[in-house]
């Protein structure tokens, strides 16, 4: 028998959920930049409930330009945060934040050659409610043609000095 436990796999794997929608936290906000220069949050999603509580869905962004500015309201509502107007807040303000999340897997090729698997989120894939609410048969709440339900921003403990029109 030989081995070469030096050698790299071709293929990394991590993928800790299976596709579907699960009732998701926001664990950790790292904040960067995009290469165009924008403001982006990426967000640590970590399942909340049901099987596979306190595993990670996946890792998704919020970028704050003009194009990425109607998907950022979309999750922004999600989420329970303010969605319309000009509003404030900070990346510890989306932390524990809750929202239904659907992950699917992704794959694509590292600049080395190897294989990287990950779960993502769908451009459309945060939704208002609790995973109760995304059973079988339910329907899902939608936005109108602003990005709201028509209920207004809660703005309640949204306090910072990130200035973002919408």
């Amino acid at each position: 028998m030989e081995i070469d436990f030096d050698a790299k796999d071709a293929i990394s794997d991590f993928i800790s959920v299976p596709a579907g929608t699960y009732l998701c936290r926001i664990a950790e906000v790292r904040t960067g930049t995009t290469r165009a220069g924008d403001d982006r949050w990426s967000m640590r999603l970590v399942v909340a409930e049901g099987q596979h509580v306190g595993k990670q869905a996946a890792w998704d962004s919020l970028v704050f330009s003009v194009r990425g500015r109607t998907r950022a309201r979309t999750v922004l509502h999600a989420l329970g945060l303010p969605s319309k107007g000009r509003v404030q807040f900070t990346p510890a303000d989306l932390e524990n934040c809750t929202a239904l999340v659907e992950v699917r897997p992704s794959e694509y090729e590292s600049p080395s050659g190897q294989v990287i698997r990950r779960n993502e989120v769908p451009y459309d894939g945060y939704r208002v409610g609790s995973a109760a609410d995304h059973s079988p048969g339910s329907h899902e709440q939608t936005l109108d043609s602003d990005g709201g339900n028509g209920d207004g921003p809660a703005t309640d403990g949204i306090v910072d000095t990130t200035q973002i029109p919408f």
